[in-house]
């Protein structure tokens, strides 16, 4: 089931939060619960997808994102991803979530996430995002034009235009 009852929490704690510059990092603190853990007594890895939700949204409200998608009728959405997990994450254990706009190309906005555990990183994950309107999508410059930002992206790491580079040769549809 989906965390709506830690989703508002976020959302009402990042209301009250300062703004956030579009390149800026939400910060979050979190706990894993016995109902996020998978067979291994471990967090369930789509559990842990879902839980980087509960970064990307209030990182879109403190940075006014929220609002100009619901000022244009505009709306984002998860076009791909790619996540590297490298600690368990234990019931009740605490973890700190790291979530960060860090560009885009002409049609996606990529965002950095990352849970820790002290100074130990437990997962990393890349997420490309899609604008979309009742017309289609909408390029990125277009978002950051209505923001008051420079439409121009900062650029992008060397290993993100190479997932970037290799989602454009990644078949689809997939073989059956």
């Amino acid at each position: 089931m989906y965390p709506f009852v830690r989703m508002i929490k976020e959302m009402a704690r990042a209301r009250r939060m300062p703004r956030l510059g579009l390149f800026d990092s939400h910060v979050s603190h979190h706990r894993c619960w016995p109902w996020d853990l998978d067979l291994w007594m471990e967090l369930n890895n789509g559990r842990t997808l879902t839980l980087y939700d509960l970064g990307r949204l209030p990182l879109a409200r403190r940075t006014a994102i929220e609002s100009v998608l619901r000022d244009k009728g505009w709306g984002m959405t998860v076009a791909g991803s790619t996540i590297r997990y490298r600690r368990r994450v234990t019931v009740f254990a605490q973890f700190t979530m790291h979530t960060r706009c860090i560009g885009w190309d002409r049609r996606f906005i990529y965002m950095e996430q990352s849970m820790w555990q002290g100074d130990e990183c437990t997962s990393h994950a890349l997420i490309r995002k899609a604008i979309v309107s009742k017309a289609g999508m909408v390029p990125p410059a277009e978002l950051a034009a209505a923001m008051g930002a420079d439409p121009v992206s900062p650029p992008l790491s060397d290993w993100v235009q190479a997932w970037i580079d290799a989602e454009v040769i990644h078949p689809w549809p997939p073989a059956r």
